[in-house]
């Protein structure tokens, strides 16, 4: 498998990164399966894992300590913190006080000593970029990770990180929804990235299982965990579905026409952007893990690249609610000028 590297640090990763939400899936039906899935693609060459400490509630973070013992030097490891883990309130967020918890709950579960890149799972809004910088930058400097990272989006963050902080404790990378369906990316965070030398990871390039090649006009309602998890967002008869439901019938067309399948499609297509370092993929079998790393081998070219452009255009997406973090500037509260109900004694 392709080796690439994670912008300015240089640090090795393999062109696809292990996801890990799945993992937790199957760890929680059959721990030992979980750390055979881990296991069965790092020997199939994929040597970044994008593990979150809330995935399965650390169970994830548990199969892949397992995978991984005896062989972490060869492993890029990437965790992802301050998604709650529980019910607590206090038990997430991107403030000091919970990451220094957190990263050491990490640590233990993983079984080593240092984490290659830490980075929020999402925005928080209710804590300054400049104390999650910071403490960032010290876990930097106790040697309990190496790089740090923040999320893409909203983009003008990443922009607004590297101001606050300069020279070697400054993010060095970030994580972005990445798909056919979600070229947002191309327009905000990978100019930024190239512009200051970041990483990306660049997430979802199967849209959520959009791009799986089972939603097809004319087909009944697929089935999957995330239909079960979010049925709105997967309602082909819902009509803000219905655009997702005719691009991802062209996709499928050209897909046929082009002798590959959409899935195969979708990967290849989300490596081939030159500011991608890793595309996180979400393998829940084995088989799943070979179709990934066969679509990885596909090298699209100009002409199929155009025609997948005809369908969306570059630096567009289907759906705004699938490009990332709500963004406050977007809430009906805001753009209407009204402090939502709750808010404090100057509410409307």
């Amino acid at each position: 498998m392709e080796q690439r590297r994670m912008g300015r640090t240089g640090a090795p990763v393999s062109s696809l990164t292990l996801g890990t939400r799945a993992v937790a899936g199957v760890a929680a039906h059959d721990p030992s399966a979980g750390v055979t899935l881990v296991l069965e693609a790092l020997t199939r060459g994929v040597t970044s894992v994008d593990v979150s400490d809330a995935d399965g509630a650390g169970l994830a973070e548990t199969a892949v300590g397992a995978a991984i013992a005896g062989r972490r030097e060869d492993v890029f490891l990437s965790v992802r913190f301050g998604a709650p883990v529980d019910h607590d309130p206090a038990h997430r967020g991107n403030g000091r006080r919970w990451m220094f918890r957190a990263v050491e709950r990490s640590l233990q579960r993983l079984g080593t000593d240092v984490i290659d890149l830490y980075q929020p799972a999402l925005p928080d809004p209710a804590t300054s970029l400049d104390e999650t910088l910071d403490a960032l930058a010290d876990l930097v400097a106790q040697g309990k990770i190496r790089a740090f990272g923040i999320p893409g989006f909203p983009a003008e963050e990443l922009v607004e990180a590297q101001w606050l902080r300069s020279g070697s404790k400054s993010a060095t990378a970030t994580h972005v929804p990445y798909s056919v369906l979600t070229r947002t990316a191309e327009r905000t965070v990978f100019p930024i990235a190239r512009r200051f030398g970041l990483g990306v990871l660049a997430g979802a390039p199967l849209a959520g299982g959009w791009l799986a090649g089972t939603y097809r006009a004319g087909t009944v309602q697929p089935r999957s965990p995330h239909v079960d998890e979010h049925p709105d967002a997967y309602d082909i008869g819902a009509p803000r579905n219905r655009r997702k439901l005719e691009v991802a019938d062209r996709l499928g067309r050209l897909a046929d026409d082009s002798g590959f399948t959409v899935s195969e499609l979708a990967v290849a297509f989300a490596l081939t952007h030159p500011d991608v370092s890793s595309v996180v993929i979400g393998p829940r079998t084995v088989s799943h893990v070979d179709a990934y790393v066969q679509a990885s081998e596909i090298v699209l070219d100009d002409g199929l690249l155009d025609a997948i452009d005809a369908i969306v255009a570059p630096g567009t997406h289907v759906l705004e609610r699938d490009t990332g973090f709500a963004l406050p500037a977007l809430s009906r509260e805001r753009l209407r000028g009204r402090t939502p109900v709750g808010a404090g004694p100057n509410r409307r």
